[in-house]
């Protein structure tokens, strides 16, 4: 835990826009509590944006989640960015109750309700899964009056049809496959955000990367992240996960995968780009098999060589730490 707080401290002292902590609740995760671990990491970092990766609604009480990331947003100063999703992994029934039959239900109705009290002071409000407010009052109060909530994107149209109708952006797993699921999820969210009226020019997509090392070049960059590769496939094929990619060339080749030379990276994105549209990109920063030396490298790299050509290109909106800084400067 304590490395990653120490990662996210790291990440600021690059100048890398976030960092994210992701809700999990069995092995081999740890992070089952992500505003505790961002709060530590708030209270070390000062500008460094802090997302949730993701928030499982669909097992948290709506209050009691709109209670803890409210705290954490005054305690960061309004740099708080939430992803929201139903959650993954067998742990989630026998800990929570909640099941693929009703883990969507429960997802949609928490998000609601989640909004509402974040929007308004006083709420008044019934659902299936809790018990009902009647002018509820729930505090603290946020910092930021209107959050950005993301959506995480994997497999199915309902999580992209509930960030349309609300106008919320997406954020596209685009892990486990070659991009063209993603793709299609995103472009499905794209006709549904102009389906339920909103201006085109304003959907918003993020998108993940299913591993992260950059070297001097790409011969060193694979041969330095093969040993990571090779655990993630014997730790898959133990779990019973599927196995998609068998070699790590094919990996680095199909893959959303930035595994390379930095220009490798920059023609990467590029290419992913051109088909989601993204304008955030999350990138690995656990050390994932490499030395502690090499993934400091490998960020260092990144932050020189490719994200200049990249910001400069492709550009994006800020995130909510970015607007409230350009706001103190204003």
């Amino acid at each position: 835990m304590q490395e990653v707080v120490d990662n996210a401290v790291l990440g600021e002292e690059l100048g890398f826009d976030g960092f994210a902590v992701g809700e999990r609740h069995e092995d081999p995760f740890i992070s089952s509590s992500p505003p505790v671990v961002l709060s530590n990491i708030a209270a070390r970092t000062s500008t460094i944006g802090l997302f949730t990766a993701v928030t499982t609604l669909s097992l948290l009480d709506p209050v009691r989640a709109f209670e803890d990331y409210s705290t954490l947003d005054n305690l960061s100063g309004g740099r708080l960015e939430l992803i929201i999703g139903k959650g993954n992994g067998a742990a989630q029934a026998e800990l929570f109750h909640v099941t693929t039959a009703d883990q969507w239900d429960r997802n949609r109705e928490g998000y609601e309700l989640f909004r509402a009290l974040w929007d308004s002071e006083r709420v008044t409000w019934s659902g299936r899964f809790r018990p009902p407010l009647v002018d509820a009052k729930a505090l603290p109060r946020p910092l930021q009056k209107k959050i950005r909530i993301w959506h995480g994107s994997a497999t199915s149209r309902d999580s992209v049809d509930l960030a349309a109708r609300h106008g919320d952006p997406i954020f596209s797993a685009n892990v486990t496959y070659p991009i063209e699921p993603y793709a299609e999820l995103v472009d499905y969210y794209r006709q549904r955000w102009e389906f339920y009226g909103h201006d085109p020019n304003d959907a918003l997509v993020g998108a993940g990367t299913a591993g992260f090392h950059i070297a001097p070049t790409s011969q060193q960059a694979i041969e330095e992240y093969r040993p990571a590769f090779e655990a993630r496939l014997a730790f898959a094929r133990s779990a019973g996960l599927p196995v998609v990619f068998e070699t790590i060339e094919d990996f680095v080749d199909r893959s959303s995968a930035l595994i390379g030379s930095p220009q490798q990276v920059i023609d990467k994105v590029s290419r992913y780009h051109a088909r989601l549209g993204h304008e955030v990109i999350h990138l690995s920063a656990e050390t994932d098999g490499v030395t502690e030396a090499q993934k400091r490298r490998s960020l260092e790299l990144f932050q020189a060589e490719a994200a200049p050509v990249l910001r400069q290109h492709l550009p994006s909106r800020p995130l909510s730490a970015q607007a409230i800084r350009q706001e103190a400067v204003a």
